[in-house]
């Protein structure tokens, strides 16, 4: 079964986007903090990141940019999932490693599809 790492502080955004996973036959593992994502795609080494910004502690594009430059995590893709829709918002977020930037709220339609695409 494909996993997905959710990273994300907001626990309606987590339960919203663990729904449409669920519903699409994916496994779901969370985390709430950059941290606490970082350690977690590590050691369960999902198929795909969710990454949202706004973070407490390390924001998401630090943690991104961490993930992209450790080997261990190098090959996993990110995809920023947030509510900052400015295009310096994306630019930065694709620099720093992500392979796709999707706005909340996200359609169930768009999320998976950008999921195959990168996962693929």
């Amino acid at each position: 079964m494909t996993r997905i790492l959710i990273v994300d502080d907001s626990p309606t955004e987590t339960h919203k986007l663990t729904g449409m996973l669920e519903k699409n036959g994916y496994e779901v593992l969370c985390a709430e903090s950059g941290e606490d994502g970082l350690e977690l795609a590590a050691k369960e080494q999902p198929d795909a990141i969710l990454m949202d910004i706004v973070l407490p502690g390390v924001n998401g594009f630090q943690t991104t940019r961490q993930l992209h430059k450790a080997s261990e995590t190098e090959h996993i893709p990110v995809i920023i999932v947030t509510t900052k829709d400015q295009d310096t918002d994306k630019v930065w977020g694709m620099r720093q490693g992500a392979k796709a930037y999707l706005t909340k709220p996200v359609s169930e339609k768009s999320l998976i599809s950008i999921l195959k695409e990168v996962i693929s």
